[in-house]
């Protein structure tokens, strides 16, 4: 398989279908210096709605968070 001139690549219809790539699916890539991996946005883990990004980070560094969860 070839890169276009534009940086685009065609992935198999079967990959596609089986790592549940629609179309308009959100994508990240990762690249670990040797490997590049293509990765659903929405499989990341998310911050919960309506909190800070900092007060999601100071929260998993609590022993327990203010916002009633328990991390333990």
């Amino acid at each position: 398989m070839r890169i276009t001139s534009k940086g685009q690549v065609t992935i198999p219809a079967d990959i596609r279908e089986r790592a549940g790539l629609l179309p308009h699916t959100e994508v990240d890539f990762e690249f670990d210096g040797n490997v590049v991996r293509i990765v659903r946005a929405d499989a990341r883990p998310r911050r919960a709605p309506g909190r800070s990004l900092a007060e999601a980070r100071r929260c998993r560094h609590e022993h327990r968070c203010h916002h009633g969860s328990d991390p333990r």
